[in-house]
Parts: C-alpha cells; sequence; structure tokens
C-alpha cells in the first residue's frame, strides 16, 4: 500500500525541512507554513520517496525525511514512473497533479557536496494542489 511516512516545512528556503508530522494543503497553493508554497507555481508541493532516499543512504550518508528538502515522503509507490498530468488521491481529501519529474540541481546543496550526487534532479516529484485538505503520516495514496 502507497502512503505517506513523513511530512516536512521549513520557514526557508535552501535548507532541509523538518517532520512536522501533518499539515494543511491547501489548494492552488501548497503545504501552509513552508517557504516553498506558492499560489503561482507549478511546483506548489514536493515530493520524494523514502525508496530513493534509501538510495543515498546505501553511499554512508545518513538521512532522514525532509533532507531533500521534499514536503511529502512517500513510501510503495514509484512516483517518477508517474506521467506528469497524473492525479494522487492522499488521504481523505487532497488531490495533487503531477506537474514536474526532477529539477535542475544548485550545485550547491549539502548532498551534492558531501558525495556529488543529489536524487532531486531525477527522482523528486512535484505537484500542484487540485483539491487542499489535511495531510498526515498514516495517509494512503492513490493514483487515479
Amino acid at each position: 500500500m502507497a502512503g505517506i511516512i513523513a511530512v516536512c516545512k521549513s520557514d526557508k528556503k535552501g535548507i532541509k525541512k523538518e517532520d512536522v508530522k501533518e499539515g494543511l494543503l491547501r489548494e492552488d497553493f501548497g503545504l501552509v507554513g513552508d517557504a516553498h508554497a506558492d499560489c503561482c507555481t507549478h511546483r506548489q508541493v514536493s515530493l520524494l520517496a523514502v525508496e530513493s532516499i534509501d538510495k543515498m543512504r546505501a553511499l554512508g550518508l545518513e538521512l532522514k525525511p525532509g533532507d531533500f528538502a521534499e514536503n511529502l515522503t512517500t513510501e510503495g509507490i514509484d512516483l517518477v514512473s508517474l506521467p506528469v498530468g497524473t492525479r494522487m488521491s492522499v488521504g481523505k481529501q487532497v488531490v495533487l497533479e503531477v506537474t514536474q519529474i526532477g529539477k535542475e540541481c544548485h550545485t550547491g546543496c549539502a548532498i551534492y557536496q558531501q558525495v556529488g550526487k543529489c536524487i532531486m534532479p531525477e527522482e523528486g516529484v512535484f505537484a500542484k494542489v487540485i483539491r487542499g485538505g489535511p495531510v498526515r503520516v498514516g495517509d494512503k495514496i492513490e493514483v487515479g
């Protein structure tokens, strides 16, 4: 079963996010209280699979959800295989639409400086909030 294992936010851009366990996703905005939330972008929410984080852990890094500045850390879903435009239901109310797979990495991030590699450029997924609502650790994710 696919689900949410962390809900992460920060009040500044360019830093790791902290797992706050639950939050509110606002329609056409993002995670309330997160520095990256914005009504005027297609990258309102970032998602990263724990399976992707595990690839970096295998290189000897001690990492936790939020260290790649993702808002939602998922488990049991192959995020990067979802085509742009795919809709996902999260929990009982939230609907997200995939808008971008990967991103251009700024080489100054702490992970890149440590190992010369970062997973967000290939495996980070961005989405727009189609229908808002609460999101919390343990919420189920369904595609379609």
